[in-house]
């Protein structure tokens, strides 16, 4: 579908299809209230700025609700069915997944669930079962506001995602990757350092918060640690590596369990905050 045959629908209709991108109520009147759209940069303008500035807590927490389980794979195909035709490839690395890593997920679900009294949010789409497992137990350890910033972030993610399916005849070749990005090398071996977790976090009135929680990949990178349209006040902000378990998990004595780096984010520009690591140092720049 092109932009203009969304357009050309009735307002029942597109509504009907923009609440299965963004299940939540304020979210999608308030894109209704744009509706027709002029472009698709206009289309994930308004997707983003009502999503961060015009939702509250309680709509959040709705969008949440419509979505399954990571793991609950059942429930994925029953339960959501209505939508199966923007999710179905959501969850597929937990579909071929191991029996006991499923098991773990639906275990960490129910701690999950007991603590932040609402479902593990994350884009799912490209990530292994037990990459997902891991950012859960990650997550695990935030705290409930902490917890929420992030979750927003993945909806986000999810929803864009959602909207080039629905539209998948539009023009999105404008569409970048996210504001801040980031790469770990590990200087010691000359390879990416993988598996590294990192969390970007705001300076606020109430001191640090985390906003975006990741892990890198085999290349050292986190893709899509931030929404790809989505713009970063202007601020200071802190990358957090956890370099400990990474060095843990090679057998390796490190010095730093952790690297915190800080920098200003003073406009829209593209921000790239790399790391140079090893064990007993490690160095950074404003990258391109």
């Amino acid at each position: 579908m092109t932009l203009q045959q969304f357009n050309q629908q009735s307002p029942e209709a597109a509504r009907a299809q923009l609440y299965a991108c963004c299940g939540s109520d304020t979210w999608t009147d308030e894109m209704m209230k744009q509706f027709p759209f002029a472009s698709e940069q206009q289309l994930l303008h308004e997707a983003t700025s009502i999503w961060y500035d015009a939702c509250s807590h309680d709509d959040w927490l709705q969008a949440f609700a419509q979505h399954p389980k990571i793991g609950d794979i059942k429930s994925l195909e029953e339960k959501f069915a209505s939508t199966s035709h923007l999710t179905s490839s959501e969850q597929a690395g937990v579909a071929a997944a191991s029996t006991p890593v499923v098991e773990s997920l639906a275990k960490a679900n129910k701690g999950y669930d007991v603590k932040f009294r609402f479902i593990f949010i994350v884009c799912a789409t490209g990530k292994s079962a037990e990459e997902m497992l891991r950012l859960m137990n990650d997550r695990l350890r935030n705290t409930y506001r902490d917890e929420l910033q992030i979750a927003m972030g993945e909806q986000m993610k999810i929803t864009m995602l959602r909207l080039k399916k629905l539209l998948d005849e539009a023009d999105w070749s404008f569409m970048k990757p996210g504001q801040l990005t980031t790469h770990v090398l590990d200087t010691s071996i000359g390879k990416p350092g993988c598996g590294i977790t990192i969390r970007l976090q705001q300076v606020t009135a109430n001191g640090w918060e985390t906003i975006a929680q990741g892990i890198t990949n085999s290349d050292g990178r986190i893709s899509d640690l931030l929404p790809s349209v989505r713009v970063l006040p202007v601020g200071t902000y802190k990358m957090i590596f956890e370099t400990g378990p990474y060095y843990e998990h090679m057998q390796v004595q490190g010095f730093y369990p952790v690297v915190e780096l800080q920098f200003s984010v003073s406009d829209d520009q593209h921000y790239h905050v790399p790391l140079l690591l090893n064990p007993f140092g490690f160095s950074t720049y404003r990258g391109s």
